[in-house]
């Protein structure tokens, strides 16, 4: 029978997928290396497990330790599935630019979480390096992992991740393309391609505001370059012991939007439900792909799954705030509307107002008297009234009118128009230019932003 002992039996063998939409304009095939199929849904369990298993057998993790960790998420979510195994306890810092969904996931499976600010330097005591360091020290049997300067985190895919894509494919693979943070799996990775074949290229992706580009272009740290970014789970503000820059043959900078649009992509047009790393490695071998022939064949790894970044990158509000949406108005978005607004007046019934939704389809009504807004009805707040007291059909709208709705300018942009309309609050009105009413609600605005 073909039975796991554990969950860390499942760990690796993830599988090769062909893009095909996105990438249809190159002349190469590109796979992708898709390590959400991991059970801790990323590439980072590879890692996790190997640098306790080395830390197990040099005599620095002993039963009952705890495991001290700062990560992004990820790492922390290999390192916790292990230590439910082996019996650790889990003590994680992160910074306070990782999504929420993230740490949410490390308290469910029992690590406790520290989060740190992002923008403060490494060897500041309030960094999620330094709190880490300090934990390491005054807790009794406690184990720092450091991924970012522990070798065994590279080792980790010299043994699993470059056997893989090397039997995977028939060792034909031309280009290696990965995201670069910690260094362990665009450098442990190469270093095992780069024995079986130093012909192939690897391509390692980098943020702007990350020091690693200039660093491996002119061996210089130089600090000028970081500031911040939104970028998850590749990028650095210094270098890492893991990276060999001499087993990596290029590095290219992807911008946070860039990054988060190919993100949303995948998702859309390949249907890989991936991580901002994932988007950002593709848009990188993409401004990259003069560089590519016809008979190549590109390996691109995708980290981690899109699970931890619902409240972000797959979030339109999130992604409007930052500019990464194109910013459309109120006009735009009533533009080429053929109905016109649907309103009742106040000495209309309630029943009427019901009709008038179930024929067109539609949840919130303006009411309006002498051709200006006094009030409004909504479908949520009908049914509650309705449901409190079935006689209120024959009254008039007045009984169960609700607050007018806000109106805006006709040019308000979408990123206000979202933050106006919530639960207590369906839509917005805007008059044109000739005075006539027009409503938006948040149907609209989600139709909008999918086209």
């Amino acid at each position: 029978m073909d039975i796991k002992n554990n969950i860390l039996e499942t760990i690796g063998n993830t599988p090769l997928i062909k893009l095909n939409a996105i990438t249809k304009g190159l002349p190469c095939t590109v796979l992708a290396k898709v390590d959400y199929f991991n059970p801790g849904n990323s590439i980072k369990d590879r890692m996790a497990v190997k640098m306790i298993e080395v830390a197990e057998k040099e005599g620095k993790l002993k039963p009952g330790g705890t495991i001290i960790e700062c990560t992004s998420g990820n790492t922390g979510m290999g390192l916790a599935l292990a230590a439910i195994v082996k019996g650790y306890k889990c003590i994680f810092t992160s910074t306070d630019k990782q999504s929420k969904e993230k740490f949410d996931i490390l308290k469910a499976v029992g690590a406790e979480v520290i989060v740190c600010p992002t923008n403060v330097e490494p060897d500041d005591p309030k960094s999620y390096y330094s709190v880490a360091k300090r934990l390491a020290k005054e807790i009794p049997g406690a184990y720092l992992c450091n991924q970012y300067d522990n070798l065994a985190n590279r080792l980790a895919h010299y043994e699993t991740t470059g056997p893989e894509i090397w039997r995977q494919t028939d060792g034909k693979i031309t280009h290696f393309v990965s995201t670069a943070g910690t260094g362990g799996t665009v450098t442990g990775t190469a270093m095992y391609l780069k024995e079986k074949n130093p012909d192939i290229q690897v391509w390692a992706i980098d943020a702007y505001g990350s020091l690693l580009t200039k660093y491996f272009r002119t061996g210089e740290t130089d600090m000028n370059e970081v500031h911040p970014y939104i970028s998850e789970g590749f990028g650095e503000d210094f270098v890492p012991d893991n990276f060999d820059m001499s087993v990596i043959d290029w590095f290219e900078q992807v911008s946070d939007k860039n990054g988060a649009l190919m993100t949303r992509r995948l998702a859309k047009e390949e249907g890989l439900f991936c991580g901002y790393s994932a988007g950002s490695c593709l848009q990188g071998l993409l401004q990259l792909k003069d560089r590519l022939k016809k008979d190549d064949l590109v390996v691109c790894v995708f980290h981690d799954h899109g699970s931890r970044y619902v409240g972000k990158v797959y979030n339109d509000q999130w992604m409007l705030e930052r500019g990464f949406i194109e910013v459309k108005s109120f006009k735009d978005i009533v533009a080429g509307r053929q109905q016109p607004i649907i309103t009742v007046h106040p000495e209309q019934t309630v029943a009427e107002a019901f009709e008038l939704m179930k024929k067109f389809d539609i949840e919130n009504i303006p009411v309006m008297d002498d051709g200006k807004p006094v009030g409004a009805v909504s479908e949520g707040g009908l049914f509650e009234n309705l449901f409190q007291n079935p006689d209120l059909k024959a009254q008039k709208i007045t009984s169960v009118m609700e607050t007018p709705y806000p109106e805006v300018s006709f040019e308000t942009p979408v990123e206000r128009l979202l933050k106006l309309i919530n639960k207590d609050n369906g839509a917005v009105l805007s008059k044109d230019d000739t005075g006539t009413y027009h409503i938006i609600t948040k149907y609209d605005i989600i139709q909008a932003l999918a086209k």
